[in-house]
């Protein structure tokens, strides 16, 4: 149980770290990226993509949200963040 916490919350934290950074970084110009329904896409496109691999027995449903969250939140925090810090 707790394992599987500490995976959920890895993803999740990981999903989050690396989009802002991509969404910082690669995609400041990329008009379709600054858009307001951008995370959700994003958000939903990396659950149903992380979703094949929640037959493992540590990767369950709840970490496939998890990381689908992560990635969503990552994608708004990297919209605002000024690109200079």
């Amino acid at each position: 149980m707790l394992i599987g916490l500490l995976i959920g919350a890895a993803a999740l934290a990981g999903g989050y770290l690396y989009t802002r950074g991509f969404v910082r970084q690669r995609l400041r110009f990329v008009e379709k990226a600054q858009r307001p329904s951008a995370p959700v896409i994003a958000g939903v496109v990396a659950t149903a993509a992380i979703l094949p691999v929640a037959a493992l027995p540590l990767i369950t449903m709840g970490t496939a949200l998890a990381f689908g969250v992560g990635v969503g939140t990552g994608w708004a925090s990297g919209q605002r963040a000024d690109p200079e810090s």
